[in-house]
């Protein structure tokens, strides 16, 4: 699969940072964070959303994605903060990092990786004592949008196209979540919430989706059957989406977030 397209991701960049701030405001520590680790930091927005919570700290954000590091590393030059950026897949690479982080941050990046008994349990092994892991990803399975991705997928005529692995689910529900942190964690809080976007078109849904979770769809089709897979979706969109009294449509995305006390 190509690398990912920051330009893409970022057409939507405050939909995509709002989490993040939310996320970041319910870190609590005893003492002023002298470490961050920021994983999957894509871009670098959430890395910059942490550098303005806690200024004095040194933020490491990694990616699996070149192109991500590059934009990210250049959006950073000019900030007054500490920061570095460096390529790491967070699948594997955890365990090669420091254990001296104040807190590890990973702000919708977890639900492309497998295995979350041991990525959570990596995440954690990075964290001094008394520090924090703070963590948002989408709620995947009750995403209506996502529903309806693979209603299309599923279509006859795109039968043997797509691999069982695209649609894999890696996110656990939460009670799978809060067992495993009971276990790895001296406390932690686990919690949800569903923003509603106002987009603009059913078309912008598809451009929103294009950089993220249709991804792996779109790399397994042939060119010429993108805009086909596309065109279906937006019909499939629009049958089930309504427009609302300005022309707009209302988009709910949930969100699944949980902060954990090593």
């Amino acid at each position: 699969m190509a690398d990912w397209n920051p330009d893409q991701y970022l057409k939507f960049a405050d939909e995509r940072t709002q989490p993040s701030i939310d996320l970041t405001s319910r870190i609590r520590l005893q003492k002023k964070p002298h470490k961050i680790l920021d994983i999957g930091c894509g871009p670098g927005n959430s890395t910059h959303v942490l550098a303005q919570q806690f200024p004095h700290a040194c933020i490491i954000g990694i990616d699996s994605s070149e192109n991500m590091i590059q934009v990210a590393k250049s959006t950073s030059i000019d900030l007054d903060a500490d920061l570095d950026f460096m390529i790491c897949d967070a699948a594997t690479g955890l365990p090669s990092l420091e254990t001296n982080y104040d807190i590890v941050f990973s702000n919708a990046a977890i639900q492309w990786i497998p295995r979350h008994d041991e990525l959570l349990r990596n995440m954690m092994g990075r964290l001094k004592p008394g520090g924090v892991m703070a963590v948002q990803t989408p709620l995947l399975e009750k995403h209506p949008l996502h529903r309806i991705i693979r209603s299309v997928a599923n279509q006859e005529k795109y039968k043997g196209t797509f691999s069982r692995n695209i649609q894999r689910r890696n996110n656990l529900s939460p009670q799978e979540y809060a067992t495993i942190l009971s276990d790895i964690a001296e406390r932690f809080d686990i919690w949800e919430t569903t923003y509603y976007h106002i987009m603009p078109s059913h078309r912008d849904i598809i451009e929103w989706f294009r950089s993220t979770r249709l991804r792996p769809y779109l790399a397994a089709l042939s060119p010429d059957r993108v805009p086909e897979f596309e065109a279906d979706l937006l019909d499939a969109f629009t049958r089930n989406m309504p427009v609302l009294e300005n022309g707009k449509i209302l988009m709910p995305f949930p969100r699944l977030f949980f902060t954990a006390v090593r």
